[in-house]
C-alpha cells in the first residue's frame, strides 16, 4: 500500500485575486509561502519517501521547504500541472462570464468533454494525472509520497479515487495548502481505501 498526501500548493496573488491561472507560471505571495510554512510544520512527524510537483512554479516553491526537511529531492511532472485554461488564464470569473458566456456555460454542463477555449477538457487532465500517479506508484509500491499540485488536479484525483461522479468534481478542489491523504492498494489497479 501507499500513501498518497496531496497538497495544494500554497496561495499565489492570482487566487487571491479570484484569477484563472491554469498554465501560467504564477509565484506563490507572502501568505503562499507562510502557507508552505505551515505544511512543513504539519508534516514534521509523517515519514515521507518520495515528493513529487507539478513543474509550475507555485507548487516547487510549496514543496521546497518540504524537500529540505525532509532531505528528499523534489522530482517535477508536468503531468501533475494545473488544467490549461487556453483564453481564459489571468481573467476574473466575472471577465470570462463578460465575454465567454456561452464558452463557460458549455463548460459547466459537461466539464470532462469541454474545454476553454485553446484549453484543455477534464478528460485531458484525468489522463495525464493518473498517468503520472501510475509511474510514480509504479516507483513506489509501499510508503508516503507527497503530491504538491493544483486544485483542479487534485480534484480530478480525489474524484477518482473516491468514485464520485465528475460532475462533482468542483466541490472536491481542495484550500491552497490543503493535505488530504489517499491509501492506495494494488498500483495497477488502482484500489483506494
Amino acid at each position: 500500500m501507499t500513501r498518497l498526501i496531496l497538497i495544494r500548493h500554497g496561495e499565489t496573488d492570482w487566487n487571491a485575486q479570484g484569477r484563472w491561472q491554469g498554465h501560467t507560471d504564477v509565484p506563490l505571495n507572502q501568505n503562499g509561502h507562510e502557507q508552505s510554512r505551515q505544511l512543513v510544520a504539519d508534516l514534521e512527524d509523517y515519514p515521507i519517501d518520495a515528493i513529487y510537483t507539478s513543474d509550475l512554479r507555485r507548487a516547487r516553491e510549496t514543496a521546497r521547504l518540504l524537500s529540505q526537511n525532509k532531505g528528499i529531492a523534489i522530482q517535477a511532472d508536468p503531468r501533475l500541472r494545473e488544467i490549461n485554461l487556453g483564453v481564459w488564464e489571468g481573467l476574473t470569473r466575472q471577465e470570462i462570464e463578460k465575454s465567454y458566456l456561452k464558452e463557460l456555460e458549455e463548460r459547466r454542463k459537461d466539464q470532462f468533454n469541454v474545454a476553454a477555449p485553446e484549453g484543455e477538457t477534464g478528460a485531458q487532465v484525468q489522463q495525464r494525472s493518473l498517468a503520472a500517479i501510475r509511474d510514480i506508484l509504479s516507483r513506489h509500491p509501499t510508503g508516503s509520497v507527497a503530491i504538491v499540485a493544483h486544485g483542479y488536479t487534485l480534484a480530478v484525483l480525489r474524484a477518482y479515487f473516491s468514485s464520485t461522479p465528475f460532475e462533482r468534481v468542483r466541490e472536491l478542489i481542495p484550500a491552497n495548502g490543503e493535505i488530504i491523504e489517499i491509501d492506495v492498494r494494488d498500483g495497477d489497479g488502482f484500489h483506494s481505501s
